[in-house]
């Protein structure tokens, strides 16, 4: 039995899936699969994600499939209509948008509030030294971080300025989400916590 976890770049296909399962496979009887479905970014998803998502639901050939999962960044898609502002707007249209759209409750929409690198600031110790001690204030609370600076762009400055190099996504993403604990980023970014609460209880109603 597997998820099926839709993604919108590399970074996520790299590290998603590995993260979420140190999440998942302590708190179930046998253990799911997770595999990771790229997309080429966010209007690719928006566009083909329903398709996808009922042949992999419907099709005979996928009967081992537990449920469908996507997960994009809160920041940088442009369909919100307009007079949505908030992150609490936008989350709620977009997953009832989504989720209606597939109209299958083995599907679920979820967002990375702002970015996927949300979930690493939840610990500052897993970064350098210099970058780390300017993030310990923002640990508490990382999907807070709003739209003017989401946590990539953020990143992206600290490296620049305390490290004096630049933050590549799909490097030291990788070795940081291999060292993060998710139980921390569990408590720390609700929407994340949202999202494997979800896969449990499903993984739970089939059986695992």
């Amino acid at each position: 039995m597997k998820f099926i976890v839709f993604v919108e770049g590399f970074t996520e296909q790299k590290v998603v899936g590995p993260f979420l399962k140190r999440w998942l496979d302590p708190r179930v009887t046998r253990r799911p699969g997770i595999k990771p479905v790229r997309f080429d970014g966010w209007r690719e998803m928006e566009k083909d994600m329903a398709k996808k998502a009922k042949m992999y639901l419907q099709a005979p050939s996928h009967k081992d499939v537990l449920g469908v999962v996507a997960l994009l960044d809160l920041y940088g898609p442009t369909f919100y209509p307009g007079h949505l502002r908030t992150s609490e707007e936008r989350l709620g249209w977009a997953r009832k948008h989504f989720e209606e759209e597939v109209g299958d409750p083995r599907f679920r929409m979820f967002f990375a509030v702002h970015e996927l690198e949300a979930w690493l600031l939840s610990d500052p110790s897993i970064f350098p030294r210099d970058v780390g001690s300017e993030l310990s204030s923002m640990a508490q609370m990382p999907e807070t971080i709003d739209f003017d600076e989401p946590p990539g762009k953020l990143l992206a400055r600290l490296y620049r300025d305390k490290m004096k190099r630049t933050y590549k996504k799909v490097v030291h993403g990788g070795s940081l989400f291999a060292r993060l604990d998710p139980n921390v980023a569990y408590e720390k970014c609700p929407e994340l916590r949202r999202m494997l609460d979800k896969m449990l209880q499903m993984a739970h109603s089939a059986g695992l």
